[in-house]
């Protein structure tokens, strides 16, 4: 069968790659459409690129899509834990991610052209990573299978939240049951002539591939295929450094790429400096994985802190005795496959105050807000983590649970039956 895999960035194609490559050597055809900022990463990993004409994601995110990350990032930071949710707070986060993220991120122009290599190529089956929502368009315009890799938590801004929306849209007149994600979907489908509406598979995928144990996952009312997470972190070299064991215990402090001096709502370099200057201050080895822009304005460091540009996690994490993140789907999930205890800093971007509650029932880890940051609570944390054998416990659990998954290759002939299953429902057979 043909398999086209649709994703936003490189990075979170580097999560869809093992998949790829499972299907790839089982004797299927993929492609991989993708904007061409992108077409290195994928061509790297072996994988046959199709550019895709359209701006790179973030150029099409402004004022508004800044605004709405300060207002959700930290909406919920003094509710009541007793609080229900009411029908105007979820039309109106409803109102806000259509526009400011969901709409951007999947444009016109992206969707058009991808609907117009998928009407060439003709898939049986596209899979697509959480956001993108330009895959599963795609597939009901041309009549193909789709599935969603899960590629972040199913809490604020995805499936948790559209599922109280609809619980509290059901209790309303029709006339008040407004839904911007169908308006906008519904229009889209018109547009494209794919003669079918929305429905929330458009959402979840005709089934899910999910990488995340058992423990972790949320039941979305839809087929799950299990396929163990794979950490792949592109083209990468091991440092001799690396070779060495710590002669303390290690911590690996990483932000991704996205974050940097000229985010707008938090002052990156001050919060960097504190961090680093609190872990330097403790009995410790750091590694602080930083990019150019990210280190530009760092003073100078204690030798027991390494700055370094890029290290391998999946080399690196094996030999930490904590992490410290952004919450970054791959950070956490390269930390859990290799039993590694986490700090996660939330307020970044998307990643809420509430994802960081919930992330924190799991065991593994403790969670941070931003807007709580001063270098003693921050130290006070990691200490926490290294120190209460619970964490170390948890992520333990966390990796055997992952160990016991099926691998991405066991997982392709769940991936085949479902495929054949969909493909023959939506063709009417």
């Amino acid at each position: 069968m043909r398999v086209l895999f649709t994703s936003l960035e490189g990075s979170h194609f580097q999560l869809l790659a093992p998949l790829a490559w499972a299907l790839r050597t089982a004797g299927h055809e993929v492609r991989a459409a993708c904007v061409p900022g992108v077409v290195e990463t994928v061509t790297r990993t072996g994988i046959t690129a199709v550019p895709i004409e359209s701006p790179p994601w973030y150029e099409g995110l402004g004022e508004f899509h800044r605004e709405g990350i300060a207002h959700f990032g930290t909406a919920d930071q003094d509710r009541d834990p007793e609080h229900e949710e009411t029908w105007e707070e979820q039309l109106g986060y409803e109102s806000v991610i259509v526009p400011a993220l969901n709409s951007r991120l999947n444009s016109d122009t992206m969707i058009d052209e991808l609907v117009a290599f998928a009407r060439h190529w003709r898939p049986d089956l596209v899979i697509w990573e959480t956001l993108c929502l330009a895959g599963p368009i795609t597939a009901l315009a041309v009549g193909a299978a789709h599935a969603r890799l899960v590629s972040g938590p199913e809490l604020a801004m995805q499936l948790g939240t559209r599922r109280t929306f609809l619980r509290l849209a059901a209790e309303q007149p029709p006339e008040h049951r407004e839904d911007p994600t169908a308006e906008w979907l519904d229009w889209t489908l018109e547009r494209l002539g794919a003669g079918v509406r929305f429905d929330e598979s458009v959402l979840t995928g005709q089934w899910t591939v999910d990488t995340r144990p058992a423990s972790l996952r949320e039941v979305v009312g839809v087929p799950t295929v299990p396929a163990r997470y794979i950490p792949y972190n592109g083209r990468s070299v091991v440092p001799a450094w690396l070779r060495e064991p710590p002669a303390r215990p290690r911590v690996c402090l990483t932000l991704g790429v996205s974050i940097d001096s000229g985010y707008d709502l938090w002052d990156l370099d001050t919060i960097l400096v504190g961090m680093l200057d609190a872990l330097a201050g403790m009995d410790v080895e750091v590694v602080a994985a930083l990019s150019e822009r990210q280190r530009a304005h760092l003073p100078p460091l204690p030798d027991t802190v390494r700055v370094v540009d890029h290290v391998p996690m999946h080399d690196l994490l094996p030999t930490c005795a904590a992490v410290v993140h952004h919450g970054g789907y791959q950070t956490k999930a390269t930390a859990e496959f290799h039993g590694v205890p986490q700090l996660l800093l939330t307020g970044w971007e998307w990643v809420t105050e509430s994802m960081g509650a919930a992330y924190e029932k799991q065991g593994n880890l403790l969670a941070l807000p931003l807007r709580e940051f001063t270098p003693e609570r921050f130290r006070e944390k990691v200490a926490r983590v290294l120190e209460d054998p619970s964490f170390a416990e948890h992520a333990r659990r966390l990796r055997r649970e992952t160990e016991e998954m099926p691998t991405p290759n066991e997982a392709v002939a769940e991936i085949e039956r479902l495929t054949a299953r969909y493909g023959k429902e939506r063709r009417g057979a």
